[in-house]
């Protein structure tokens, strides 16, 4: 197993290192403040909403929870796919990217933990994950976006000489999708999990990816880079 300083725990709030870019791009755009805090609530609202009641959450259940008017949620999204997709860029944005983003000096362990938050924060919003690839709402730029965080954390790891030159962000975007494919719906709020759990099944990929005398066979999988987000693991596990 990794050594428990290379897990860092993320606090998802709204007043978040992702709430403050979104309300920053939104005041760009020139919308009120009292606009754009609704939509950061709405936001948050149905990213709860999703992980707690599933697919079946209703915009009206979101406007509650957000503590606006129904009339506010649709003036917003105008459909159930557009919150959706709002929904997933804000688990990038408030769940994954401020542990992406942490520079330690220790490579290898932010290597780490970038991969055991994106698995972590796929796993709590499974359902609106897999809502999101069933409509086509996982943006390309949200794609690439994340992409682009696994290369920062891959290149200083692999400037340090800790991990196999050959490795690509596909790579690391594949092994997420291995270890999701292990987790059970009572560990999708990463807890109870220390005895085993998908951890055990990231820290045996983490080893592969140890530099090692003969190269990766092969190329990283085509088209991998958009799945780590669309393919949540299985419910009921």
């Amino acid at each position: 197993m990794l050594p428990a300083r290379c897990y860092r725990s993320l606090v998802a709030t709204p007043s978040g290192e992702g709430a403050v870019a979104e309300e920053s791009t939104a005041g760009e755009r020139g919308l009120r403040l009292d606009a754009v805090r609704n939509q950061e609530r709405i936001v948050v609202a149905a990213a709860g909403a999703f992980s707690e009641l599933g697919a079946e959450v209703t915009l009206e259940e979101v406007a509650r929870r957000a503590g606006v008017g129904v009339a506010t949620v649709y003036r917003r999204f105008r459909n159930r796919d557009q919150l959706v997709r709002a929904v997933v860029a804000h688990v990038l944005t408030a769940e994954i990217e401020p542990v992406a983003e942490i520079e330690t000096d220790d490579p290898w362990c932010d290597l780490a933990a970038t991969l055991d938050a994106s698995v972590a924060a796929v796993a709590a919003h499974s359902e609106v994950v897999a809502l999101a690839h069933a409509a086509g709402a996982i943006d390309v730029d949200v794609v690439d976006r994340y992409l682009q965080r696994l290369e920062r954390v891959l290149t200083r790891a692999r400037a340090a000489g800790l991990v196999r030159p050959e490795l690509e962000p596909r790579d690391l975007a594949v092994a997420v999708m291995m270890v999701l494919a292990t987790v059970r719906k009572v560990d999708r709020d990463g807890c109870g999990d220390e005895g085993g759990g998908w951890r055990r099944y990231l820290a045996l990929l983490l080893d592969g990816m140890r530099p090692a005398p003969h190269a990766l066979p092969g190329s990283p999988v085509t088209g991998a880079a958009g799945r780590p987000a669309s393919s949540p693991p299985a419910s009921g596990r």
